[in-house]
């Protein structure tokens, strides 16, 4: 980059109709936490402009691809934004970033925060030049512990939050959700936070600073399942869910599959019991009668309807169940996704065309607006793509 440059936030070409329209989010995150966050919020409408350094975020070069760098986890999680290439370290990076800040309404970053300070953008620094910014910082572990500053990943995060454990409390061996599921939910708590602060900021005109940890984060998520008797203090029994831990859960073995189905409240309950010629079951036999009994003896529940889903076919039970008002699915496949009746009648899957990766298969943003509908207007960027609409010859001063 020459020093002669100056940094401005280019007027987007292509407007937004959503919630979020308006707000200018500059993006210093990387993998999928952060970037699944400011593709919400980019979904949602807000203005949203990615910075790499030259390298490129590392989920580009996940395949398979058309051409290398435009992997599919980097472009579902990257759409709706523009992106720069700037080398933070240099000063000319540095004071780009900074005149692009004082345009900003909200700072993101997943970088760790002695490396922001260290680069000089920390929210004192951004704050100065904007007091009005909003200044997210998503962290491994929040400030003030131990732990505080510490490199993260989704694995690790399933590790240390419980999850990984709780399998093997079920089967003897720890694993991880073969999805990344922190990096997932914790992108949900940073739009809460970023549009709660929008909200204050809206009523107030006060920006402020906002720390969300993954670890915090998540371990308050799995703990809403399975604090138990540690809900109390002193404790009250055990901790853990038993239906969600039960072997016996499912999905349950068909004929000729596989059925997710959850017989849940009495009615459920009487109504299975009498499809499957058991009438009296509920009320003969302790286990059965109430939803505290169920979930105290759901492995003994979990091998009554394995028993019973091994006669029919998938479908055969599916709408059988359905029949009598109780929640039941196939299960599908990744495969099945892409070509399931209900996303194709809903619209879920769009095609849309890329610049230089040709026709692709996108998602809608799943929520529904009656006033403020989000909308996919651009798909990820090339490797600084939109440098030459930001970064403005200067006169070197």
């Amino acid at each position: 980059m020459s020093d002669a440059i100056h940094a401005v936030w280019a007027q987007d070409d292509l407007p937004a109709t959503g919630p979020l329209r308006g707000v200018r989010v500059l993006d210093f995150t990387t993998v999928l936490m952060g970037p699944s966050a400011t593709q919400i919020l980019g979904d949602l409408g807000a203005d949203v402009v990615k910075v790499e350094a030259a390298a490129g975020d590392a989920m580009r070069w996940i395949g398979p691809w058309r051409h290398e760098g435009m992997g599919p986890l980097f472009l579902w999680a990257n759409r709706n934004k523009r992106g720069l290439v700037l080398d933070l370290k240099t000063p000319e990076g540095k004071a780009a970033a900074l005149a692009l800040a004082a345009s900003a309404d909200v700072l993101v970053s997943n970088v760790r925060p002695h490396g922001m300070a260290r680069l000089g953008l920390d929210y004192e620094s951004i704050q100065a030049a904007n007091p009005g910014i909003i200044y997210c910082a998503a962290v491994g572990y929040g400030s003030g512990g131990p732990q505080s500053g510490q490199p993260v990943y989704d694995d690790l995060m399933q590790a240390a939050s419980g999850i990984a454990g709780l399998f093997g409390r079920m089967d003897g061996t720890p694993r991880y959700t073969p999805v990344n599921i922190c990096d997932r939910i914790v992108g949900l708590y940073v739009v809460n936070a970023i549009t709660s602060a929008l909200y204050h900021r809206a009523m107030t005109g006060e920006g402020q600073e906002i720390e969300v940890p993954m670890f915090e984060s998540m371990t308050q998520f799995v703990l809403s399942d399975h604090i138990g008797g540690e809900a109390f203090a002193p404790p009250e029994g055990a901790m853990g869910y038993k239906r969600l831990l039960s072997t016996t859960r499912g999905p349950y073995a068909t004929a000729d599959g596989y059925l997710s189905v959850v017989v849940y409240t009495n009615r459920h309950w009487q109504s299975f019991c009498a499809l499957v010629g058991a009438p009296d079951l509920t009320a003969t036999d302790p286990r059965f009668k109430t939803q505290e009994s169920r979930t105290q003896y759901a492995l003994e529940i979990g091998e009554f309807l394995a028993r019973h889903f091994a006669t029919r076919k998938t479908q055969e039970w599916v709408e059988l169940l359905r029949g009598i008002d109780v929640p039941a699915s196939q299960v599908n496949t990744m495969e099945d996704l892409m070509t399931d009746p209900h996303l194709r009648a809903s619209g879920f899957f769009e095609e849309m065309e890329h610049p230089t990766e040709g026709k692709l298969r996108v998602a809608r943003h799943p929520v529904r607006y009656s006033k403020t509908p989000a909308s996919l207007r651009r798909l990820a960027p090339n490797l600084g793509e939109h440098n030459p609409d930001f970064l403005k010859p200067g006169d070197g001063a």
